[in-house]
């Protein structure tokens, strides 16, 4: 393939066979475990085979919103397996079937923060770690921003110490340059809207 030829160079779907498939961890949560024994295209069998770890994720959605003066609206949220308080954005599973991931953002952004918005914007859409996972993150601009009531959400566990953070979007740019700020979907979901903010002023409502 030519690398210099833009319209070509894309991921693209394949699946190879799958010999066979063990669950280690199956409780009805969201997430499971399994260990899948696959086979290469066109290798012998015998010579062709390999073993590899899967963790099922139903994927989430992440929100990036705006305000009206240039703020990010940011959780600072405790997270126990990376030992860390984390500045994060709105986030939340895609576990409701057949739910579209903007209506994910939607929910998150008024169950987390209690906020509403006009404007909703698809930034991009990454796989988080395609060694062992399938897992996809769905990213949203969100602007036009008003204050709701949770619809009845109660915030539980870690998210019961959530903090709410303004902060400039020109300082949080600049916190994840410096490696202050270390969640990867932070710093996908700013670096992208920098990124196109920088490139084309019209192609992102206006923050």
């Amino acid at each position: 393939m030519d690398a210099g030829d833009g319209s070509r160079l894309r991921d693209v779907a394949e699946t190879w066979p799958v010999v066979s498939s063990t669950d280690l961890h199956r409780d009805g949560w969201v997430i499971a475990l399994r260990s899948d024994l696959v086979r290469r295209p066109g290798a012998p069998a015998e010579e062709g085979t390999f073993r590899r770890l899967v963790v099922e994720h139903p994927g989430a959605a992440v929100v990036l919103a705006v305000d009206d003066e240039d703020r990010v609206l940011c959780l600072r949220h405790y997270r126990h397996a990376a030992g860390h308080r984390l500045v994060e954005l709105p986030a939340g599973l895609c576990d409701v079937p057949g739910e579209e991931p903007v209506e994910v953002a939607r929910r998150e952004l008024r169950e987390e923060a209690a906020f509403a918005a006009r404007s909703w914007t698809h930034l991009l859409s990454t796989f988080s770690s395609p060694g062992y996972s399938a897992e996809r993150i769905h990213y949203f601009l969100a602007t036009g921003l008003s204050a709701v009531d949770r619809d009845g959400f109660v915030l539980e566990h870690e998210e019961a110490e959530l903090e709410v953070l303004w902060v400039p979007f020109a300082d949080l740019v600049d916190a994840v340059l410096a490696g202050q700020i270390a969640d990867g979907p932070v710093v996908q979901a700013v670096l992208a809207a920098h990124v196109m903010r920088d490139r084309d002023p019209q192609a992102l409502p206006e923050m």
